[in-house]
């Protein structure tokens, strides 16, 4: 069987094809743990004015359906 990508001009690329986010994303909460980057950002923001995201945008991947305009 003949393998069809490489009858593809793709690009050549070092980074992985696959973002591998269950093994990443402990090392990224640690980073930002180390950082202590949510205390930061609390203290930057202190006395701003407060807003409320009742409900974020549709699914990038997904048809817009009546639910969100319930929402």
């Amino acid at each position: 069987m003949r393998d069809w990508k490489d009858t593809l001009n793709l690009p050549r690329t070092d980074f992985p094809m696959k973002a591998n986010l269950p093994a990443a994303e402990p090392a990224t909460l640690a980073r930002w743990a180390g950082m202590n980057l949510y205390s930061a950002i609390r203290s930057r923001r202190a006395g701003a004015p407060k807003f409320v995201l009742h409900d974020g945008p549709p699914y990038a991947n997904g048809q817009i359906h009546i639910g969100h305009a319930l929402n």
